[in-house]
């Protein structure tokens, strides 16, 4: 399978710097706000958007993504809200992913829910609770329809572990830097930088940080060592703080154009 991802990470490296990822839910705060907030992260210097499929039990993120989720669940947001945003993200040039929990996609139809996925412009989906023992259907949809499929490795996992998850990884490897649940954190740890080294050893795929990054100094500090940053909260928490929703968009552009600068290795 000819991963799409790939060419991704191959434009920024000869660019010398990480990609810059950033997280949204569909229908944060409505489905076409939530298009007009990824068309605003895109236009500052996001590379990849992973668009949030609003699940009621998110168990592994943190409060500010929960709150998001929980308001786009009130508007009724629907799988088919999520291919609307979807379809809207790919037609800006961005690399559009999805990140599922594996519940929603087994209810949609695993197989289904690939071939929509490619359909609509999707090129990946990131699934933090599916482990590749359990994902055999998964595989094989994801090979069917060019489906680059992101697993996740912490700071927990054996050498072992990380071999056998990399192994069914494509695209990039997700490394979650932080323990337990999602959010922005004060201090990126040292843990990262590690759990990149360890991931390296296994697998030449790109390897991506996540949980945590909020400032230009800790996507530098990131940068430095791994393939692409992850940024979901810190873009979430400035539009729930801003009543007035074209002032969210503004302090997201600020922040995103501040992350694309620090993602650059000078």
């Amino acid at each position: 399978m000819n991963s799409k991802l790939l060419g991704v990470f191959k434009k920024t490296k000869s660019e010398n710097r990480a990609a810059l990822i950033a997280y949204v839910p569909a229908g944060f705060p409505t489905v076409l706000k939530s298009i007009e907030l990824i068309k605003v992260l895109v236009a500052n210097g996001a590379d990849i958007v992973e668009i949030g499929f609003p699940y009621s039990d998110p168990l592994m993120d943190g409060p500010t993504i929960q709150a998001a989720v929980e308001i786009a669940l009130q508007n009724g947001t629907k799988s088919a809200d999520v291919l609307k945003v979807v379809e809207a993200t790919s037609q800006t040039g961005a690399a559009t992913l999805v990140m599922s929990y594996w519940n929603p996609i087994a209810k949609f139809g695993v197989e289904k829910f690939a071939s929509e996925l490619a359909k609509h412009g999707g090129i990946g989906v990131i699934t933090p609770d599916l482990t590749p023992e359990e994902a055999t259907s998964w595989i094989q949809s994801t090979n069917r329809h060019a489906i680059d499929r992101v697993f996740l490795v912490a700071p927990s996992s054996s050498d072992v572990r990380i071999k056998s998850v990399t192994a069914a990884t494509t695209g990039f490897v997700y490394a979650a830097s932080l323990m337990g649940v999602t959010g922005v954190k004060s201090a990126v740890s040292q843990t990262a930088a590690d759990l990149v080294a360890r991931t390296r050893q296994a697998t030449d795929l790109p390897v991506c940080v996540g949980l945590g990054v909020s400032t230009q100094t800790q996507a530098r500090e990131i940068a430095k060592y791994a393939d692409g940053v992850i940024v979901g909260s810190a873009f979430i928490h400035l539009i729930l703080s801003n009543p007035v929703f074209e002032q969210g968009l503004e302090a997201v552009a600020h922040l995103t154009r501040d992350l694309a600068q620090g993602v650059k290795r000078i």
